[in-house]
Parts: structure tokens; sequence; C-alpha cells
């Protein structure tokens, strides 16, 4: 019942994974389990999933009633009930007005939601989808997000995704499962896995992250280039790394260059290299020691060349395990 999503770069083993799933490559080993099932046992034609494919993959001789209908027909069911199960999948997906046309005079976005409709005309228990929304422009990319996931919760039905964008990861997924080299680096809910990267690779793959080289110290503490910063834990490593996202980072405006006052946990002075405007937000180039990356609100007046304090919460300062 749940929307999880495989994330991860070209090549890492995404798509070769939902193939076997959908049954159309073979396991070398192991096993793919639906409640008491072994689906490796049964043939794909056979198998409880549907597979939505990045090209489509729709018939340009078939309607859309044609096409949605298709699966039903290559399984013998009756045609009285091949017209109720096609008319109840065009109701849910819209696509009403489309059900005469032919593929070729159907947008990329109306496509997808017959391409959907044909899988879900099936009853499927899993939904794989292969990257179907890669070949839609920026906008209707997000709207059919948002549709997508609107229809996962109205069905109840398990979707299971494969997407390299990360953005999309987060907008559909109950869970991500972020994949490297045929494994999987890290899983868990779209902000556990956003806000505590487990490796060094989730963290630059999943969004922007600042990396900072730090040493152990006695206590809950490290020792950087910015100085010694306190964390939440005690990290596994004398050497390694820690990670921390650019709009984690706090900007103090404030606070008076030399001061005896005691400063914030992990504050200390900088210097504004470079400002971006990006609509929303700024993208900041912070130097102090080395480059921080910082994302404030774009109401927030700073200017290059201003002195300020970055602080570092230790609750967002993540220490990687590689």
């Amino acid at each position: 019942g749940e929307f999880v999503t495989l994330l991860g770069p070209s090549g890492c083993g995404k798509t070769t994974l939902l193939r076997i799933i959908a049954g159309l490559e073979t396991a070398d080993a192991g096993s793919v389990r639906l409640g008491p099932h072994n689906l490796l046992e049964l043939p794909a034609n056979r198998r409880p999933v549907n597979t939505v494919f990045q090209s489509y993959a729709l018939f340009p001789h078939l309607s859309v009633a044609g096409n949605i209908a298709f699966g039903l027909r290559a399984r013998g069911i009756a045609e009285e009930e091949i017209k109720t199960r096609v008319a109840s999948a065009i109701d849910l997906l819209q696509l009403g007005e489309f059900a005469s046309r032919y593929t070729d005079q159907l947008s990329g976005g109306q496509k997808q939601r017959v391409a959907l409709a044909r899988a879900l005309v099936n009853e499927p228990e899993v939904l794989l989808l292969d990257e179907p929304m890669s070949a839609l422009d920026a906008k209707l990319r997000a709207e059919v997000q948002v549709e997508l996931r609107r229809l996962q919760r109205r069905l109840g039905k398990t979707f299971l995704l494969v997407t390299h964008d990360q953005d999309e990861a987060m907008t559909v997924s109950d869970r991500i499962l972020v994949m490297q080299q045929g494994r999987i680096a890290q899983a868990g809910k779209p902000h556990e896995v956003y806000e505590f990267p487990s490796s060094r690779f989730v963290a630059e793959f999943l969004g922007a992250a600042n990396l900072i080289n730090a040493e152990r110290i006695n206590g809950s503490g490290v020792r950087t280039v910015f100085g010694k910063l306190r964390i939440k834990s005690t990290p596994a490593w004398d050497k390694g790394t820690l990670a921390i996202r650019p709009e984690r980072i706090r900007i103090h405006q404030d606070l008076p260059a030399n001061t005896h006052t005691e400063l914030p946990p992990n504050t200390f002075p900088a210097q504004v290299r470079e400002v971006i405007f990006c609509g929303d937000h700024h993208e900041l180039f912070i130097w102090a020691g080395e480059t921080l990356r910082v994302r404030v609100p774009s109401h927030v007046r700073i200017a290059t060349g201003e002195s300020i304090h970055l602080e570092l919460p230790l609750e967002y300062l993540e220490p990687l395990v590689d």
C-alpha cells in the first residue's frame, strides 16, 4: 500500500530490479516475494503486477479505449466485464473525452494517463513505473507527479517507481530506496534520507550538501577547518566527513566581528563571496577557511563582500559512514 521509489544514477540497477519483479529479466539468485508467493516461480503473464514503461508502449492502431481493453481481451475476460472495467478506468483517469481518439492525437500527459489506465484496469497488486514522466516537460511533470500520488492514495495499491530525479522521488514517495552499484545504499522516508544521509554518496546524490572534513576529539566534538564543532553523537571514525544541507545553515548578520560575548554553539565569522538569485531563495557561497554553500529566503538582504557569522546547528550536522 506504499508509494516506493528506487532512486539512483544511470546504471545503478534500478530498471534491472524492476524488470526482475515484472518477469522481463531473470534473477541470478534470491527471491521476489509478494505476500506468501515467490514471483520468480511464475511467468511474467501470471504475475499480479503491471508495468508502465518510459515510452508508454501504446498501440497506434487502437483507440484509447482499445488500448485500455487490450490486456483484458488477451486474458479472455467477458466483453460485458471489459466494458465495465474500461469505463471505470477511463473515469478514474479522466479520459472520457479522448476514449475514441488514437494515440497520435494525444499529448504526452494524455498518453501517460492512457498507459496508467491500461495497467490499472488489470487490477494488479503492484504497479511498476519505469521513469514514466521523463518525456514530459517540467510543468506537466510536476502536475502528473501530484496526480499520480493522489491516484495511489485513492486506490491504496502498491506503486514502485524508478527514477533518477530527486525532486520527483521527494514529491511522490512514502519511502525512498537510494541505489548505488546494484545495492540499496540507504532506505527511509524522504525526510529521513534527505536530512540524515548515511554516506557521502547519498548526501551528494540527494540534493545539495556541504561536506566537511573532520577529526574526532574527546567528548562529543570534532576539529574542522572552521574550528571545533559540537555534534549530536560521537562519530564511529577518528577522521571522517560531516554533512549539512545548505538551507540548514543559519546566518547571523547582527553579531559584532570582534566580541567577547558567548556565541551560539558552532558559530564562526565568515565572508559572503557570491550571491545568486534563484527566485524564492538566494544561493550564497561563503568563505570561512573553505567555501560553504548556504540557502536563504530571497527576502533576506545580503551583499557580496559582507562579513557575517555562520551557525552550523548540531542537530543537522550529520557524521557520514564513509
